[in-house]
């Protein structure tokens, strides 16, 4: 990895790196911080753009443009553009993705206040305070997961502080060559956790959340502990783990669980930490990366597509452990992840395995807090609970 982003680094800085518009137009979603910009951006990119690759699936299936499911052509050199076409098109895109960001959702998009989330009724002297840091797939794209973790650590009783205002951990830029860009991110977010910390001191905040893998290993050079002292850094699924957070009464549904190439789970084993909070010991893991990889599979749909038959395969697999066949048929085996970019890549196989896909805190949202649960966490949150301190 450290050698292809020096490769990557090399071309950019001799002018010889190469990007297409979606890739482009992708970097400069991550790069914004403006709520008006990355609102136009989600309806040109998100809302239109998903909407328009997923009508672009049913009508080369349709036409039987997308050819059999049999072992793609190996990759020598850049495809003609006639393969990009077909091959980033034949699998749809997730047509359920929220319309609003999770700081939208919640109105907390003024980067001069430091949002405080909390429930008074069950928040004691000693409950713990905790950062979230949410980064972009947790809160631009798949906002119901932002929501879901807010709603879990509201539920158990935690404060939780946001940072202000929109912000990205800086990967993305990183793994894409352009380490300048990345180290002024990273620098700036640095400097602006330091304000954070020294203006809510008093909260004695200990625990760094965060709900995304990348984000994870971007973070994990933050140096945290010199911000907050002697703070650690975890995935929530960690945290509520440690709690003892996990679902009952569930009779019938299977799970299987895809850990992310970049898991977020660094202190307990991804697949006990799965077990626990589902209250099953019979989660599968399901091998093999998702071949979305961020903008990998817009970027070089060619090579994702080798990525995606080997997971289709492994999905199929896992589903005839349990079923006796390879697709599902009455919604009784489940798709769980901890990754947004895993998310929308495993979404990705819903038509031809019938499998849906969702995060495991919003499974335990769905299953603590019930039918209706981010409506009744959002009324919550609104009316009384964010304390707004300025910056």
């Amino acid at each position: 990895g450290d050698v292809s982003v020096r490769m990557r680094k090399l071309l950019k800085d001799r002018g010889h790196k190469k990007l297409n518009l979606v890739t482009k137009a992708s970097m400069m979603f991550l790069n914004t911080k403006d709520p008006r910009t990355i609102k136009l951006a989600r309806f040109g990119m998100i809302d239109f753009g998903f909407r328009a690759q997923a009508l672009g699936y049913k009508t080369f299936k349709s036409l039987g443009l997308l050819g059999k499911n049999k072992h793609p052509a190996l990759t020598i050199g850049k495809a003609p553009i006639k393969e990009q076409i077909i091959e980033f098109v034949k699998k749809p895109l997730p047509n359920d993705v929220p319309t609003k960001t999770t700081r939208a959702i919640l109105g907390l998009e003024d980067d001069k206040v430091i949002p405080i989330l909390r429930d008074t009724e069950k928040v004691t002297k000693d409950s713990d305070a905790v950062f979230y840091f949410p980064g972009c797939g947790s809160e631009r794209l798949f906002s119901q997961v932002g929501l879901a973790t807010l709603a879990m650590l509201h539920e158990i009783g935690t404060t939780t502080v946001l940072p202000p205002g929109y912000l990205c951990c800086g990967y993305p830029q990183n793994a894409g060559g352009d380490t300048e860009k990345a180290s002024q991110i990273s620098t700036d977010n640095r400097v602006l956790f330091h304000r954070v910390a020294q203006a809510l001191s008093y909260l004695n905040i200990k625990t760094v959340i965060v709900s995304c893998g990348t984000c994870m290993d971007q973070l994990l050079k933050y140096e945290f502990q010199r911000i907050f002292p002697d703070c650690r850094l975890l995935d929530i699924h960690e945290y509520l783990m440690e709690k003892g957070v996990k679902m009952e009464g569930i009779e019938g549904q299977q799970y299987l669980y895809h850990e992310p190439c970049h898991t977020p789970m660094k202190i307990h084993n991804p697949i006990t930490v799965a077990k626990e909070l589902l209250g099953n010991e019979d989660v599968a893991v399901s091998d093999r990366c998702c071949g979305e990889a961020g903008t990998f599979a817009v970027s070089r749909p060619d090579i994702s597509s080798q990525l995606r038959f080997r997971k289709e395969n492994e999905l199929k697999k896992g589903i005839k452990a349990f079923t006796g066949e390879e697709k599902v048929k009455k919604g009784n085996v489940k798709m769980l992840t901890s990754c947004p970019a895993c998310q929308q890549g495993l979404s990705r196989y819903q038509d031809s395995t019938g499998l849906d896909t969702d995060y495991i805190v919003v499974e335990l949202a769905n299953n603590v807090l019930g039918n209706k649960w981010q409506k009744r966490f959002i009324d919550k949150a609104i009316n009384g609970g964010i304390e707004k301190v300025l910056l």
